[in-house]
Formats: structure tokens, sequence, C-alpha cells
């Protein structure tokens, strides 16, 4: 076998145009990618703004990164003769095998959606969902970021976030802060309201028109329980949680009404059945 014979003129310039070709289709897919990224920091950064829900913002600029991306690489593949039409049929066909194999993955895209339009809560919201609780951090086409509170980051799949129970702590602009405190039984009810209702009104920057509560819970096994409550902007609902329960305590000290703790009363008989 002659090797010359491959080293004719129209096989460089076969050679050559498979390159060219190859160099065109790197060209266009890293380019599509540049400028799909380009423009979802683009719209990340001019609609980052206090009127404009961010949680919105991230998911749109997401479904345009990737819907360029795609496009580009469709148009790559176009370039190297792929009949597109064809390959999009192929992948038709195989949607459905790859259906069933990615159901977890669909649900969670189809979760994303649904939580985008019933809105059920915003990125920076405190939110209990999926057995975790935090801060929203973004919500992604397959999962919602949360920051926790001790600085940890949880992924929660969007399918888990919307099949169950979401309670959006941060929901309106006001929230209830309480402080469950337990007092002696030897303590006058009516007094002990009224410290409680004193210690209510030392913790600043609560919101003065919605009022304090002292509310007579039960009759515990050892002390009187009640709930202290106040109401607050939900920017400061932890730290005047905190600053509740330390009023609560000193107060109650200073005005000499204890907090018992859990305790009881043991009886032993003699073996006579005569008390011991």
């Amino acid at each position: 076998m002659d090797p010359q014979q491959y080293l004719n003129p129209e096989t460089f310039t076969l050679l050559g145009q498979y390159l060219l070709q190859g160099v065109g289709f790197l060209i266009i897919v890293f380019a599509g990618r540049f400028v799909a990224s380009r423009l979802r920091s683009t719209i990340r950064s001019k609609l980052q703004r206090p009127n404009v829900d961010q949680t919105l913002v991230k998911f749109g600029s997401n479904i345009t990164f990737y819907a360029i991306f795609v496009l580009a690489l469709f148009a790559a593949l176009e370039m190297v003769g792929v009949e597109t039409a064809s390959f999009v049929a192929v992948l038709a066909a195989a949607g459905f095998a790859v259906g069933l194999a990615l159901q977890g993955t669909l649900a969670n895209f189809a979760a994303g959606v649904l939580l985008l339009v019933f809105r059920p809560f915003n990125v920076g919201d405190y939110v209990e969902v999926g057995g975790e609780d935090g801060f929203v951090r973004d919500l992604q086409l397959f999962y919602t970021k949360i920051d926790t509170r001790d600085n940890q980051l949880v992924i929660v799949p969007n399918s888990d976030v919307f099949g169950n129970t979401i309670r959006n702590v941060f929901a309106y602009d006001h929230i209830r802060v309480d402080c469950a405190v337990g007092t002696d039984y030897p303590a006058d009810i009516d007094a002990t309201r009224e410290v409680l209702l004193e210690a209510a009104k030392k913790v600043d920057d609560r919101l003065t028109e919605h009022g304090e509560q002292a509310a007579l819970l039960s009759l515990g096994d050892s002390a009187i329980i009640w709930e202290v409550r106040i109401w607050a902007r939900p920017d400061d609902y932890f730290r005047l949680k905190q600053e509740l329960t330390r009023v609560v305590k000193y107060t109650l000290d200073d005005a000499e009404i204890g907090i018992p703790y859990p305790q009881m009363d043991v009886h032993l008989d003699s073996p006579t059945g005569e008390p011991a």
C-alpha cells in the first residue's frame, strides 16, 4: 500500500475542512457559554434593586443562561454538519426513557417552576422546609439553597420543598416573639401578670402599636406556666427573643418571684402500711 496516496491535496483539504469545523464548533460553544454567562450576570446586576424580587431575578437569569447555551450548542452542531432536526427527533424519542430514569430530577424541575409561580417564599425569608430551617439563599431550577443560623449551607431538592409543609416565618412585616416561663405557685397571679407585662415593656425596638401580653397558659406540675408576648419586625426577631428572655428573668428576680425547676414529692410507706 502506497502511503503517498493519502498525502494528496484532497486529503489535506479534507483535513483542513474538518479542522476548521472543529475549531468553529469549539468557538461557537465557548462563545455561547461566555455570552450566556455575561447576560446572566448583567440581568442580576441591573435588577439588583430593593423593589425587584430577587427570587424571580435569579430564576429568570438561570433560565436565560441555559436557553442561550443550548441554542449555541445547536448552532455549533449545525456548523459541523449534524442535522439538528434529526438530532431533536432522536432526543424526543429518547425522552420517554430518559424521563423514566430521571423522574426525581424532572420532579425537582417541575417543583421549581411551581415555587416560582406560587411564590410561598422569597430570597432572604426565614423558612422551615423539607425538615430544615434557615434563610433562603437561592432558588435554582432543581434545588433550593438555605443558609442555617450556624452558617451552614443546606441544599434541599425542590420536590421536597414543594411537596411538604412550608413555614415562612418572615412572610409578613411583623411577627410575634414569645417567651414561656414558669413561676412559683405561692406568687399572686395578678401581681405576676403585672411583673411580666413590665418586663415586656422594657424591650426596646418592639412594635408598641401591637401591645404586650402575659398569657396564663396552664397550671403545671411544679409551676404556673406563662407566655410573655411582644411583636417585632422580622429582622429583629431573633435579637428581641433573646432580649425578652433576659428581661423576663431579671424582672422576676427583682420582684422575688421564683422560677421553680421540676420537682416531685415522694412518700415512702413502711412495710406495715404506716407512713415512714
